[in-house]
């Protein structure tokens, strides 16, 4: 079952670990239900500082939970949202594959479950590109402190297991820019070739994140 949303859907979305909220804030602008889960009660903060300052329209498609990923179960039932995203949180979850049922099990029939995390297996690539020799050591001496949990070959399959199977992954910051050059046609420019080499391999092997999508399978799992 494809994970492709008509046009004028209005989705219900969960952003799990959702930092300062751009996000949440831009998919809310855009007329989506919103939930943002967020333990950390600074960031809660200075979320909803953000958030009183947009149209109440806006506000009120947005909610905000205290709770981090390993949490969906204690706040939502089974199939209440149409995406689920997580662009970060597994690495600081405690039980990675837990976790990970728990996003999937949220998630409704057909919908999207977008994750994104270090590429733990490129680490060394962008300070060796930059001369950074002894951070490029580091890296390659980097102990896997989660195994190979969040490794792209174990949470395919963990996807699949799950019932949430893989439909297309991606790489962000194949190039390694953390800015973007203040010309408006050099960062057209940029982004344009960080976009197909983020779809294309070897480039997409080699990024600093990986950005996977799973679609939930039409019989729940």
């Amino acid at each position: 079952m494809s994970a492709a949303f008509e046009a004028e859907r209005r989705l219900r979305i969960l952003d799990v670990g959702l930092g300062r909220g751009v996000q949440a804030l831009r998919l809310a602008r855009a007329g989506h239900g919103v939930t943002g889960l967020q333990s950390d009660p600074d960031l809660r903060e200075l979320f909803e500082k953000d958030l009183a300052e947009e149209p109440e329209e806006i506000r009120g498609r947005v909610r905000l939970v205290a709770g981090g990923g390993e949490d969906t179960g204690v706040h939502f039932l089974p199939g209440t949202f149409d995406v689920v995203m997580c662009h970060g949180g597994l690495l600081q979850s405690r039980d990675p594959g837990t976790t990970l049922a728990g996003l999937a099990r949220v998630l409704a029939a057909g919908g999207l479950l977008s994750l994104v995390i270090r590429n733990d297996a490129a680490l060394a690539m962008h300070p060796g590109r930059a001369g950074d020799w002894d951070a490029a050591l580091a890296a390659l001496d980097f102990p896997d402190r989660t195994g190979s949990a969040l490794r792209l070959e174990t949470l395919t399959r963990s996807l699949a297991g799950i019932g949430t199977p893989l439909r297309q992954w991606y790489g962000v910051g194949v190039f390694g820019r953390d800015d973007c050059p203040a010309d408006e046609e050099k960062a057209e420019r940029m982004l344009a070739v960080e976009e197909r080499a983020g779809r294309a391999d070897p480039y997409r092997s080699v990024a600093a994140m990986l950005h996977l999508c799973g679609v939930r399978g039409g019989d729940g799992g």
